[in-house]
């Protein structure tokens, strides 16, 4: 029931978050604010990103912005891609100094080799599962060697399905993930992965949370 194909995943998922610029904006704006882990752990990603050299960092899955700014506020080049026209534009004008462009974690218009790191915090969640091997290679050919992933995720096995934010009409499903398969994963697209955080949840009803932190090798 939940099975949708390649290609209406990434329309279903852009015309959803379109839908839903200002709702999911206000939202998810004071998130940050209320997870000093969070917080800690992207501090962390941008101390090891500046030891690259390479302070050039993608956002991908960047939403309304507010996490490209963050890690801009920690003194890295930090710029912000998404699937949706709708939140780049949210973006851009909320933080008219940074770039913003709209793309896909699957086929990033990037040169191989730019980045001195790439942050995913909650994006992987939409892609399909065994779309995962695939985003990972792209990841791993825009780091430069050495440079640092990180990625956000929720923690479980199930495919949830949403097709209601207040009040609007979406259709986004949310792929769990389990931290070691994730590890997995990018253990086989090129990576070592340094750090793996399993957070309780943050609130009843609510899942666990994952982090993981990885170098290109």
């Amino acid at each position: 029931m939940l099975s949708v194909s390649d290609a209406d995943f990434l329309q279903t998922t852009r015309d959803s978050y379109d839908a839903i610029v200002g709702e999911y904006a206000e939202a998810v704006k004071t998130e940050l604010d209320e997870s000093p882990l969070d917080r800690a752990m992207l501090g962390m990603f941008a101390e090891l990103v500046r030891s690259t050299g390479n302070t050039v960092v993608a956002d991908v899955g960047c939403g309304p912005g507010r996490v490209t700014g963050l890690l801009a506020g920690h003194g890295l080049d930090a710029f912000g891609v998404d699937l949706s026209p709708g939140m780049i534009a949210h973006a851009r004008q909320a933080y008219p100094g940074l770039r913003f462009e709209v793309g896909s974690m699957l086929d990033l218009d990037l040169p191989d080799g730019g980045l001195g790191g790439l942050l995913a915090y909650f994006s992987i969640i939409h892609l399909p599962w065994q779309r995962r091997p695939e985003a990972f290679a792209e990841f791993h050919r825009v780091l430069v060697p050495g440079g640092y992933l990180m990625l956000v995720f929720q923690v479980g096995d199930d495919i949830r399905h949403r097709d209601e934010f207040e009040g609007k009409r979406i259709d986004l499903r949310f792929h769990r993930q389990r931290p070691a398969e994730v590890a997995r994963l990018l253990t086989r697209a090129g990576f070592l992965v340094l750090v793996t955080v399993e957070q309780t949840p943050p609130a009843p009803g609510r899942p666990p949370l994952g982090m993981l932190v990885a170098r290109k090798t």
